[in-house]
């Protein structure tokens, strides 16, 4: 399995889910070991950068979704080829926390500890939750929220509707 890879693709339109992709050829994901719970961070055009991961397509083939924004910050558009680098993710969650939730989870040991038996994409998901906001103090409002949400529900039972309860 490689630790990184660089390639050339085109961005594609995904039908089923309406949304624009980065298509992954077999022969990559081969060297990257496959589809796998891997986290990566992929660089596009040398200018982008942000951590992701690969979605099976079918015939050996994956994908990494792209949302509007990040199509705005590539200046690209569907049918555009654009030059990939694929880095292995280093990083603890496979995304950035955001300070807030990061120093929450370092004073509430009882949150840490239930936050930490959570499956990665529930931790990711709730890293993203939380530092979508912009405003500080939002985002501590978000962080104690689901935090002390996560400490009510029973254990094995954390569904999103529980952890982003009001």
């Amino acid at each position: 399995m490689a630790s990184s890879v660089n390639f050339k693709t085109h961005i594609a339109h995904l039908g089923w889910l309406n949304m624009s992709m980065i298509e992954i050829s077999p022969a990559i994901v081969k060297k990257l070991g496959g589809v796998s719970k891997q986290r990566w961070v992929c660089t596009v055009n040398k200018t982008v950068t942000w951590q992701c991961g690969l979605v099976a397509l079918g015939e050996g083939k994956a994908y990494i979704n792209l949302n509007k924004k990040l199509l705005k910050e590539m200046n690209a558009m569907e049918g555009d080829e654009i030059s990939v680098s694929l880095k292995k993710d280093e990083s603890e969650y496979g995304m950035t926390m955001s300070a807030e939730l990061k120093e929450l989870l370092h004073q509430d040991k009882e949150g840490k500890k239930r936050y930490e038996a959570l499956v990665p994409g529930k931790q990711r998901y709730l890293i993203y939750y939380v530092q979508q906001v912009k405003s500080k103090d939002l985002r501590l409002e978000r962080a104690v929220r689901v935090v002390e949400n996560l400490k009510k529900l029973p254990r094995g039972k954390e569904s999103f509707k529980g952890l982003l309860a009001r």
